[in-house]
């Protein structure tokens, strides 16, 4: 025999109801906001990085195909270099940075090399590679 009231059982899910739609609303206001603090941030940085990144790996894949002509590697030389010169306005607390500003000006020298003397063979593209690899290391090792 059930000894509690009816109406009892009755508030007890009312309030389970309530404290569950609460939680939802909660979770769904907690990931607005969280997106909205992230949409605020600047990802110029990232994306910058990014874009190198993509650009060494896809001249590697050049290598590892056995594609380097110039037609296949300019473009992604280029694309670096002209990347290159965004690195201290994608920095901005790292722009007065001596050693920041040695790396970037390294990098850019190294690329410039490349252009004013392309790699006409998978060697000298696989060694452009890893000049430019090394630049990266060198930075990150100091400012990651």
């Amino acid at each position: 025999m059930n000894t509690q009231p009816s109406g009892t059982r009755s508030h007890a899910s009312r309030y389970l109801f309530l404290f569950l739609v609460g939680l939802v609303v909660g979770v769904v206001a907690t990931v607005m906001a969280m997106r909205a603090i992230d949409a605020r941030r600047d990802h110029f940085h990232g994306s910058v990085m990014h874009v190198q990144q993509w650009h060494l790996g896809q001249l590697k894949q050049k290598v590892e195909q056995n594609r380097c002509a110039a037609t296949d590697v300019l473009p992604h030389i280029k694309a670096l270099r002209t990347m290159a010169d965004d690195l201290e306005p994608a920095f901005p607390d790292l722009a007065d940075d001596q050693r920041f500003a040695q790396h970037a000006s390294r990098m850019r020298a190294r690329l410039d090399a490349a252009l004013a003397s392309p790699p006409l063979n998978c060697a000298g593209v696989a060694t452009t590679t890893a000049d430019v690899g090394e630049s990266c290391k060198a930075c990150h090792q100091d400012f990651r």
